[in-house]
Order: structure tokens, then C-alpha cells, then sequence
């Protein structure tokens, strides 16, 4: 429970089925801790939250229990967001938030302690497929807050022990729902970016995390030549145009970012497509592995419109994925996620 209404709608639905439930709400972080002043934004660790969550749990009559994750969240979501910046990608945390802590150690500590299940917020559905065996992740049935994307990286394991009660509804009918119980919360705003940096300010955030690390460089153009300095790479991500110095006499954006030489790539809008990128560490949901080419959807970014395209197998646990269409601003690090109709294939890091 993140002192959300998502959240706290799906606890009651779960009461209403006759469940046990208790409502958790897992302590991620401190602004104390990160160096970073108490800044007022959508978040979701902030003690307004927990009290939030404690408040819907009174109502509901409901056990309210506080995780303390903030060491592992640090390691593994905190340090790898700035580490990954550093070295020129683009990471995902809400996807290894996802992957390391609410449904991995999170789990392991519902199961420790009796309960079946970890059920979440989450726009998504959850299903077994008669014909595999396998249990199938497909998207919310809302599709403007679908959620699979960030759920490429559930294991078999962890579907098993996943609920997703708000998968068949919209948001309007959570927000009634809410209202109709008396839940404080039934208005509240939706979380918004990513909630250990609330401003939005990654470059400012890395600084003070990794104090020196960020030095300026050469922008440079496609064919290595030096076209202007940059503020250091943190600073960009592929496909930006703002904060580009307009004396180039034509629109200029972040084609590519190289951290061992402290270069930012420069190039026209038409200089930013590709036609194909190559997936790694994958994780297959709908199916065991992939060993002929697939006809699959695919989404670069969470918002994106479905992409038709091939997958082709690879080595060492990656796919090529070869679009109908180019593909603008393929930024590396980011999450790659495969479709067939409503059912996710699987995912990998671009």
C-alpha cells in the first residue's frame, strides 16, 4: 500500500472476496538519507504517504505493517540509476524496483510470514494459459494506465504468487469505488516520475550522489568531428533537443552518448532512427525461449504506441529486433518489451 488509491482499492476488492489481508507499505527511501532536501511532489515513501496507507488500513480493518527495504532499494535501484547514467545509458528503476524488491524480497517476506500472495495496484492481468501450462502477464484493461511494461521481469514463480485485482477495471471505476468506501485517499494524484528524484532533476540528483563524476565534454557530430562543449552526459538523454545551443543554424538532438570518451553525438531528426536493436538479458513470460524468428509488437518506452516487428534469435540470451519501421531516439539501457496481441512475450534491456 502506497497510500495510493490504486493500492488501497485493491485491498478492499480483496476483503470484499473474502481474503486476508494485511496492507504493507514498504519504506524505500529517505530524502534525509539521500542528501536531498523534503521536497513537495507525487512520491510514494514520504511519511504523508505510510500515514496515508495507515489510515486506509484503520479504515478497512486491516493489519498495517511498515518494510524497511531502504538498503537494498539503495544497491540495487538507487546506485544502478547512477551508475547507468554514468556510463551513458538510460535506466528503468521502477522496472528493478519491480524486479528486485517488490515482487522478489517482497515476496519472500509475504510467504515467511504465511500469506499466499503479494497483490499490488498494478494495471495488468494475470492468467493461466490452458495451452502452455504457463501463467500469461497481459496488459490492464485500461489501456491508457496499462502497466505491463514495467512487469516484463516477473518470473513464473513470482506470477505465481501475484494478484493484480485492479487489472480488469479503469481508473474512474477505482476513484468511485474509493469514494463510495470513505477512503481518505479517493482523490489523491497519481505518483508521477521517479519518486526518489520528484523534481525531476536526474543530472543534479547524480552530482550530489557521485560528487566530480560528471565532467563536461565535446558535443561532437556524426563523423567525430567537435561541433561544441556539453555539460557533462548526465545531462542528456537520446533524442533530447532542449538545452541544445541553437547556433547550429538547424535543429540538432542527442544521437549518442559515450562515456569513456566523454562525448555527446549530435544529429538531424532524420539521424536519430534505426531500424533494429539488439535485447539482452532477456525475461520470457509466455514462453520458454525463443529459437526461430517471432512476430511480435514492441514498445521502447512506456507510453510508446506498439511497434510491429521480428524477433531473431540471439547469443547468450538476446534477441535481435528488427521494426517495420525505424525506430526514433533507441535509447541503451532502456527496456525493450515484446507483445502478441494482449499477451507479453517477454522483455530484455536495449
Amino acid at each position: 500500500m502506497s497510500g495510493g488509491v490504486d493500492s488501497s482499492v485493491a485491498a478492499k476488492l480483496l476483503l470484499d472476496q473474502g481474503h486476508e489481508v494485511a496492507g504493507v507499505t514498504l519504506k524505500l527511501y529517505s530524502n534525509e538519507d539521500l542528501g536531498e532536501p523534503e521536497k513537495q511532489g507525487r512520491t510514494c515513501c514520504s511519511l504523508d504517504d505510510i500515514q496515508d496507507a495507515r489510515r486506509v488500513a484503520y479504515k478497512l480493518g486491516i493489519e498495517h505493517f511498515v518494510f524497511n527495504f531502504q538498503e537494498l532499494f539503495a544497491e540495487k535501484v538507487i546506485d544502478k540509476f547512477v551508475y547507468t547514467y554514468l556510463a551513458g545509458a538510460t535506466p528503468n528503476p521502477c522496472i528493478d524496483c519491480n524486479r528486485f524488491i517488490k515482487f522478489d524480497k517482497l515476496v519472500e517476506r509475504a510467504i515467511l510470514l504465511g500469506y499466499d500472495y503479494v497483490a499490488t495496484g498494478h494495471y495488468a492481468r494475470i492468467e493461466k494459459n490452458p495451452e502452455t501450462g504457463r501463467l500469461d502477464l497481459l496488459r490492464g484493461a485500461d489501456l491508457s494506465k496499462d502497466q505491463s511494461y514495467v512487469l516484463y521481469c516477473l518470473t513464473q514463480n513470482q506470477l505465481a504468487h501475484t494478484l493484480f485485482p485492479l487489472g480488469g477495471m479503469t481508473k474512474a471505476e477505482i476513484r468511485l469505488i474509493a469514494e463510495d468506501a470513505g477512503l481518505v485517499n479517493a482523490r489523491k494524484p497519481d505518483s508521477q516520475d521517479i519518486c526518489f528524484v520528484p523534481d525531476g532533476d536526474y543530472a543534479g540528483f547524480i552530482e550530489r550522489r557521485s560528487p566530480g563524476k560528471t565532467k563536461s565534454g565535446d558535443f561532437i557530430d556524426a563523423q567525430g568531428n567537435k561541433i561544441g562543449t556539453h555539460r557533462g552526459i548526465t545531462h542528456y538523454t537520446i533524442g533530447q533537443r532542449r538545452g541544445i545551443a541553437t547556433a547550429f543554424g538547424k535543429p540538432m538532438y542527442v544521437a549518442a552518448k559515450d562515456a569513456k570518451n566523454n562525448t555527446v553525438t549530435l544529429g538531424e531528426n532524420h539521424e536519430l532512427s534505426t531500424p533494429e536493436l539488439v535485447a539482452r538479458d532477456l525475461n520470457l513470460i509466455a514462453v520458454e525461449k525463443i529459437d526461430s524468428p517471432m512476430r511480435v509488437t514492441a514498445k521502447i518506452r512506456y507510453n510508446q504506441k506498439d511497434q510491429g516487428a521480428l524477433l531473431l534469435p540471439g547469443a547468450d540470451n538476446s534477441v535481435i529486433v528488427r521494426f517495420d519501421e525505424p525506430q526514433r531516439a533507441v535509447a541503451p539501457g532502456q527496456a525493450v518489451v515484446f507483445y502478441q496481441g494482449e499477451r507479453v512475450i517477454g522483455g530484455g534491456t536495449i
